[in-house]
């Protein structure tokens, strides 16, 4: 059970050249932490609360961002009572919500913060067998969640990503960095290390987004044992499929992050000035509530600085050590990478830059894939063909027949009600607030500070002001 398909050097040297999402199988068999189901956590935490994100299993036009959702703080057992359907007396604050309408999602749990009592569970988690010695559990996220529970789809903005599936089942859409402007991205809600996409993915409103017909899915169903790779800059929707699911992930940090954290820092300089200027009553939570807080002027500019001198040393660092001059240049510039990484628990971004010309992004050549050792312990992620469904899957099997892709249509239509922005730890109908009805075809009579900020922090005008910005330090 030990012997591994790849050696720790052979899955890091996958890991950091490809570019496109494949799942790793037979790699964690020995893993203590695959025997991290809800029960077994709930046991070790003892009874300590954790914060959970509630969101409604109705598919709106308009993306559930966390600003829309409703927030309590329960315990595991808690959590098993209501999605067994256990009596509410048990449940806590979950009775306040209807299992049938709502999932709820503990996500981005800093393992590090949450068994900060217990350090020896760390070594649970073996990323040395991905290449990397030393990363742990330490260094890695936990995420649990019902039936539905989803986060929207985004960029994120550094590193690379390692997910480990350890109970019950998620479903990955992933797209392309060549179809960021397929997605329309945003930063409202503003989150640093995160862009996100106007467009639901389960329910793609193509009237108002028609350019999404354009994106190509690359749609897998990650089972317990098995590992998902995530470049950089691939856009995912992520959705629970089973009753709970439990999965844990690290960002593998890179060279590319430098810079990214420069356009990041340029990024929450202009979201933080320009909407701390508008009236704080007008109810527009544009804060995600995953940032702890809308930092002031002062630090952000210190922010900006720590994040220039920082990229101009490794620069320093690579000309005079390794020769890597060329990713200097230009196109590097444009081709650096995003990952949605928190500053709680005393982690600071690793630093991203956003995609800005998608043309530009290096597709992998023909020979370049050969060299990848891909069968049945290493599996692509191919795209759907664009026959079916705007998200459908391939059917793709793994060893075990665990069913990786699913052929299925699961979009519906729906009237277009715009939700308020609106965060509540009360009971559902205190939980979302509705608009008037509003159509995606009615004309604006006037420009938001949002439509502002979507065009000054769009991707490409910020990896412009970040080039500029970088030019005047060097000289």
């Amino acid at each position: 059970e030990d012997v591994k398909p790849f050696t720790p050097e052979k899955t890091k040297e996958i890991v950091m050249s490809l570019q496109q999402p494949a799942v790793f199988c037979n790699m964690v068999g020995n893993w203590p932490a695959l025997h991290w189901n809800v029960e077994y956590l709930s046991a070790v935490l003892e009874g300590k609360t954790i914060q959970f994100r509630l969101g409604l299993k109705t598919v709106d036009l308009v993306p559930q961002f966390e600003t829309s959702c409703s927030y309590v703080e329960a315990t595991l057992e808690e959590f098993l009572a209501w999605s067994c359907g256990q009596p509410s007396c048990l449940s806590g604050p979950f009775s306040c919500y209807d299992y049938s309408k709502y999932w709820a999602y503990a996500d981005y749990k800093y393992i590090a913060r949450i068994f900060e009592d217990k350090p020896e569970i760390f070594q649970d988690v073996r990323w040395s067998d991905f290449g990397f010695p030393g990363r742990s559990g330490k260094e890695s996220t936990l995420w649990i969640g019902s039936e539905g529970a989803n986060t929207p789809c985004h960029l994120d903005s550094y590193g690379c990503n390692l997910v480990l599936q350890v109970q019950g089942r998620k479903r990955w859409h992933l797209f392309p960095p060549g179809d960021t402007s397929f997605l329309y991205p945003t930063r409202i809600p503003y989150e640093e290390s995160s862009i996100f996409s106007k467009v639901n993915i389960a329910n793609p409103d193509l009237k108002r987004f028609p350019e999404f017909r354009n994106s190509t899915a690359h749609v897998v169903t990650l089972s317990p044992g098995q590992v998902l790779l995530v470049p950089r800059h691939w856009w995912h929707y992520v959705e629970s499929i089973d009753p709970v699911t439990v999965s844990i992930n690290s960002w593998i940090e890179l060279d590319a992050d430098h810079e990214a954290r420069v356009e990041e820092a340029i990024t929450r300089m202009l979201v933080c000035a320009i909407k701390s200027a508008e009236n704080p009553s007008d109810g527009d939570l544009w804060l995600n509530p995953t940032e702890v807080e809308a930092t002031s002027h002062e630090i952000n500019l210190q922010y900006l600085n720590k994040a220039v001198s920082a990229y101009l040393k490794c620069q320093e660092a690579s000309v005079s050590g390794q020769a890597r001059s060329s990713s200097t240049g230009a196109k590097q510039r444009t081709n650096t990478s995003c990952k949605r990484k928190r500053r709680e628990a005393g982690c600071e971004p690793e630093s991203c830059t956003l995609i800005t010309q998608e043309c530009d992004f290096p597709v992998p050549k023909a020979e370049e894939l050969q060299k990848i050792p891909f069968g049945p312990h290493l599996i692509q992620v191919l795209p759907q063909s664009h026959k079916t469904s705007v998200v459908g899957a391939v059917a793709v099997e793994s060893d075990n027949g665990d069913l990786l892709h699913e052929n299925e249509e699961h979009f519906g239509k729906l009237q277009c009600k715009r939700k308020r922005l609106l965060m509540s730890t009360d009971c559902e109908t205190a939980a979302h607030q509705m608009d008037s009805d509003c159509s995606p075809c009615t004309s604006q009579t006037a420009l938001s500070t949002n439509d502002l900020l979507d065009c000054l922090v769009n991707p490409r005008v910020i990896s412009l002001v970040a080039q500029l910005l970088l030019e005047r330090m060097r000289v």
